[in-house]
């Protein structure tokens, strides 16, 4: 991406020469947070993940690309264009032992869009088995962090931020395998197979002088990209076919539902107006996924019809 790598950049993630400072970052000034400091790593960790530190500021995260799939000795297919949205807010949670540390809380929608109209799916005419199928659109609620970030863990060891200075821009990169028990699935997946199977990528860019100024509670815009490769949607009705999905997107964050896109805001008005706002801080729910969204979605519509 950068063609000028002779540029001054530190390694976060290694620290390998010790305290890592920031006066090499074009533009600082004052004593910015130190990434080498469990304390202010996990401040520059909150503004990356929460856009603030102060609590219950919602911040939306915002997400556009396409949604490809890839079959075996068949060229890839653009199936939908995409496009989402994570609303989220945070809180402090201080601990005797851990420090002060923050906890994420959020919900998601992600719609399926017509990849020539840009519309909002409702119906989808699969075109290997010429069967129309319902549109589920991802609506994930919540989306929570599973425990606190503090500047120690349980066993003492200090909280890193994993990132590098590259010009006037940090950068993270991130890779999450999934590897679970599918729900729809029976008691025998040990036996006959059938885990789900996908991974996750993500790349955030963000202005680091401003991320690492240590009276800017507000974070600075959040850029992101978001990958997956996972197997098919349960909504495809795909059975066993082989086959993936490729996910590719681009995004950022804002404050308000004015910059939001059109066809997104629309949308969540009509039909998903709860995920214009977060979840409550103290939310103790278990999380939700596409998958076992979807199965309550047909659970339902299997009681419906009475079967």
């Amino acid at each position: 991406m950068f063609k000028n790598r002779s540029l001054k950049h530190i390694v976060f993630a290694t620290c390998l020469a010790g305290a890592v400072s920031l006066g090499h970052i074009p533009g600082s000034y004052g004593a910015p947070l130190d990434p080498s400091d469990p304390d202010d790593a996990v401040k520059i960790s909150r503004k990356i993940t929460c856009g603030s530190l102060v609590d219950e500021q919602p911040r939306f995260a915002i997400w556009e690309g396409q949604a490809y799939s890839r079959v075996p000795a068949e060229k890839d297919r653009l199936l939908f264009k995409v496009v989402g949205i994570n609303t989220r807010q945070c809180t402090t949670i201080t601990d005797n032992k851990r420090g002060e540390g923050y906890r994420s809380v959020s919900r998601e929608v992600m719609l399926y869009l017509d990849p020539k109209s840009g519309k909002v799916l409702r119906t989808w005419k699969n075109p290997w088995t010429d069967k129309k199928v319902d549109v589920i659109h991802v609506a994930n609620d919540p989306v929570n962090m599973r425990s606190p970030r503090f500047a120690y863990d349980q066993d003492g060891k200090a909280f890193k931020v994993k990132g590098e200075v590259v010009g006037n821009l940090f950068l993270t990169t991130s890779e999450v395998p999934l590897f679970y028990t599918n729900p729809l699935g029976g008691e025998f997946q040990d036996y006959v197979g059938g885990e789900y199977q996908a991974i996750e990528l993500f790349n955030d860019y963000l202005d680091a002088e401003s991320l690492f100024d240590r009276d800017q509670v507000k974070g600075p815009r959040l850029y992101l990209s978001w990958a997956r490769v996972s197997q098919w949607l349960p909504w495809m009705e795909m059975g066993s076919r082989p086959g993936q999905m490729i996910f590719h997107t681009r995004g950022y964050s804002v404050d308000s539902t004015e910059e939001m896109p059109d066809v997104l805001l629309k949308e969540l008005e009509k039909n998903y107006p709860e995920y214009l706002t977060p979840p409550p801080v103290d939310d103790s729910r278990p999380n939700e996924t596409s998958w076992t969204f979807f199965r309550k979605v047909l659970s339902e519509r299997l009681e419906s019809e009475g079967n």
